[in-house]
């Protein structure tokens, strides 16, 4: 029992995924999201209580209920496939054969080991073979798959997915830099670091393209 307990916690301590799926169980939507408020409701006041805060102070009274609705309909929200973004794709009519990249979009994300915040910015590039998506779209995507307990580099595996999927190629890049408050925080308490994490498909897994891509984000990270 103690080695498994310090598997576990040297896993979540170093920040180790363990599939490129987020782990769900068959019965996860067996019951409503105002039911699964409740349930959580319950459970954050017991740990408040646990922890000898007193609720009948007006500050806590509505904790538990905010924290339970923001938990179900908020930042684990994209943990309900019905809140997946549609991505609606268009015909290259114009024929743009070039690279699009989409830049610093804002990545609020939780790290499932130690449900802290995980804070950074998405970039994100495909090279169209005869269809092309939304711009709103990307961000749309990267905002549906980071509202879930996660790793960055799980995440960063999904959002390069979901858009090959949705586009019909495989001509898809992803990088990801993020602060992880688990790390910013507590343990090593290193408020300086970040966290980069890439996905490259089809041509992007090609030195001078990836080094194009590269160069428009600005990262300076040798790949």
């Amino acid at each position: 029992m103690i080695q498994n307990e310090e598997l576990h916690d040297s896993i979540g301590d170093n920040h180790i995924g363990s599939s490129a799926q987020n782990p769900m169980r068959e019965d996860a939507f067996a019951i409503s999201d105002d039911e699964k408020i409740e349930k959580i409701k319950k459970d954050v006041e017991n740990i408040l209580l646990t922890l000898g805060m007193d609720l009948t102070d007006d500050s806590l009274k509505g904790t538990p209920n905010r924290v339970a609705k923001m938990f179900v309909k908020e930042i684990f929200g994209g943990l309900n496939p019905a809140r997946k973004p549609k991505a609606s794709t268009f015909d290259n009519n114009y024929k743009y054969g070039e690279m699009l990249v989409e830049k610093n979009i804002i990545v609020y994300s939780t790290c499932e080991h130690h449900l802290l915040p995980i804070i950074g910015r998405a970039h994100v590039a495909y090279i169209s073979n005869g269809t092309v998506i939304g711009l709103s779209k990307m961000n749309r995507i990267v905002e549906y798959y980071s509202k879930r307990p996660q790793v960055q580099e799980r995440l960063t595996m999904q959002i390069v997915q979901e858009l090959q999927q949705a586009l019909g190629t495989e001509d898809v890049a992803c990088v990801i830099d993020a602060k992880h408050l688990c790390v910013n925080s507590r343990g090593i308490s290193d408020i300086e670091s970040s966290t980069v994490t890439s996905e490259f498909g089809g041509k992007f897994k090609e030195a001078q393209c990836r080094r194009e891509f590269l160069d428009y984000i600005k990262l300076e990270t040798k790949f």
